[in-house]
Parts: C-alpha cells; sequence; structure tokens
C-alpha cells in the first residue's frame, strides 16, 4: 500500500529539483526522503526520479505519477477539511492569497475582525500576482483568493466584496492640483507611470489611461506601489493608485479623486465550485465588507 507520505516526498521532488530543499519542505531529513523514495521505486517496480551530483530530475514514470500524487493528495485533504468542518464549520487552516497591490493596504483593516469573528480559524496569508494565486487555488493548495475581478475568471465562485476607486496621484507642483477633483479626460497626453507587466492593477489603470488618451512612460516600470509613489513624488510623471494605498499629502505628492464615472477596481473572493468550507467562506465575505465600509 502506498502511503500519503511517500506521495508527498515525491510531490516535493516535483516542485524543489533539489533532495536537500525538498526534504526542508517536508520536515524531514534528507536521507529519510532519499531512502522512502527508494522504498517506493522498489515497491513499484519503477524508476521515479533521476539522481545527479547536481540536479534532480523525474524520469517519464515519474512526471506521469506525480499528477495522480496530487490529485490523491488534495483528495485526502479535502477528506480532513470536510470532517474538521463537520465537528466545528468555523475553525482549522484556511490558506488565503491576495495581491502585493491589496494585500499591504487591506489586511491592516480586516485582519482584527477576523480574529475576533472566526477565532478558531488559523488563517495563512500568501502575497503573490494573479496568475500565481488562480493556479494555487485551482491546484488546491489555496483556499480562498481575494483580488481584483477580471474576465476569465469564471471558473471559480465569485463573491463581490467592494468596488475600490482608483485615485490620481501627481507630483505636488502638477498643474491639476488646482483641482479638487479630477475626470477622465484631464488624463489625454498625461505622461504615466506604471508598474511592470504582471501586476493587475497596471491593466485595471492603463485601460482607462489609454481610453483616455494618456501615454505610458515605457523608460520605467515598477516593482511596487510604493516606488511607484516615490517616482511620482520625484516628478517623473503621473499614476493611479488605489485608494486604499493613498496617504496624505506631502510637499512632494498629491492625489486627487475623479469626479463620476470614477475608475474602479472589484475586489472579490474566489473560491473553487463546490468548495467545502462554505461556513467560512460566508464569514469571511461578511467580516471584509463590515471591515471597509467606512473606507471606500
Amino acid at each position: 500500500m502506498v502511503k500519503l507520505r511517500d506521495l508527498e516526498y515525491l510531490r516535493a521532488i516535483a516542485q524543489y529539483r533539489h533532495f536537500g530543499r525538498a526534504a526542508e519542505a517536508c520536515c524531514v531529513s534528507q536521507p529519510t526522503l532519499s531512502g522512502q523514495l527508494m522504498k517506493l521505486e522498489e515497491q513499484l517496480g519503477l524508476v521515479l526520479v533521476e539522481r545527479h551530483r547536481r540536479n534532480v530530475m523525474l524520469t517519464a514514470p515519474g512526471e506521469q505519477l506525480v499528477q495522480q500524487a496530487e490529485v490523491v493528495l488534495k483528495a485526502a485533504n479535502d477528506f480532513e477539511t470536510m470532517a474538521a468542518d463537520l465537528l466545528d464549520p468555523l475553525s482549522g487552516d484556511i490558506h488565503l492569497g491576495l495581491i502585493p497591490t491589496l494585500a499591504p493596504y487591506l489586511l491592516p483593516h480586516i485582519m482584527t475582525g477576523i480574529g475576533q469573528q472566526m477565532p478558531n480559524v488559523n488563517v495563512f496569508l500568501h502575497e503573490e500576482q494573479t496568475k500565481v494565486l488562480l493556479a494555487e487555488l485551482d491546484a488546491g493548495r489555496f483556499d480562498m483568493l481575494i483580488l481584483p475581478w477580471f474576465e476569465g475568471m469564471d471558473g471559480f465562485d465569485r463573491y463581490d466584496l467592494f468596488d475600490e476607486p482608483l485615485v490620481m496621484a501627481m507630483p505636488s507642483h502638477h498643474v491639476l492640483t488646482a483641482k479638487d477633483a479630477v475626470c477622465l479626460g484631464d488624463l489625454n497626453d498625461q505622461n504615466v507611470l506604471t508598474l511592470e507587466d504582471g501586476h493587475c492593477l497596471r491593466d485595471h489603470a492603463m485601460g482607462y489611461c489609454f481610453a483616455a488618451g494618456a501615454k505610458e512612460d515605457v523608460r520605467f516600470r515598477a516593482t511596487s506601489l510604493e516606488t511607484l509613489r516615490y517616482m511620482v513624488a520625484s516628478g517623473s510623471g503621473i499614476t493611479l493608485l488605489p485608494k486604499l494605498a493613498v496617504v496624505e499629502d506631502s510637499d512632494l505628492l498629491s492625489y486627487r479623486h475623479f469626479e463620476e464615472p470614477q475608475p474602479v477596481r472589484q475586489i472579490v473572493l474566489l473560491v473553487r465550485p463546490n468548495y467545502s468550507r462554505m461556513a467560512c467562506v460566508r464569514a469571511l465575505v461578511s467580516c471584509i465588507r463590515q471591515s471597509v465600509k467606512t473606507l471606500i
């Protein structure tokens, strides 16, 4: 009988391609992991791993069986999760994924409420770009995601949380600071700084900017909102920032809200279809909506 632990070792080797790192991830010694994989190969009568001095590779049978191992391990995890949910629907571990342009600005406002309303739930937070988050959710390694809605996410169940306005950030000496509020037409012919590819905020912001006739500064793309903020403060251009990321005006940087229609991004919670822990989903959705009600 193949043991689940052996499948976990095989999955770790497939992920890390290194015995030492795989063993560390599985919280065992390297000889233990290597020895158990050898026993698994003997039991199956197949060579699963090619062992080289500098790297580790899966054989063709190993590549096929690791896919089945993922299915079995997910089923075992779902079994344990369902059993725990039957004992106490609001308990156990939840792996929650968020994007970098939302996590640091939203989490301080919601974590206290989550702890109070769901005291027996251990929330593990993961910050990744949208593409990675969706893949991890689909694979069953994450339970829920909080991120902006995009077309193409229809394969998951969606729960609307809030609409977050985008705000114009500009150098404090910019001509548009003379206005109390700006309009999308004010973006025409402006030099706009953006995030690098992979950030969904880039697609949201540039969609509005391009439609209004703005020009992207292709010489620089930021890796974070904080870098973007400092570049704008230096006088390099303007940008659109999510409202939760806005700080007070300074000597170098000013913000202006848009008149209607405001550019916004729809923040949603995503789960896999038929996800079993709906009590946790409902509690989390309710908590987040309540926590941000006065912020947006």
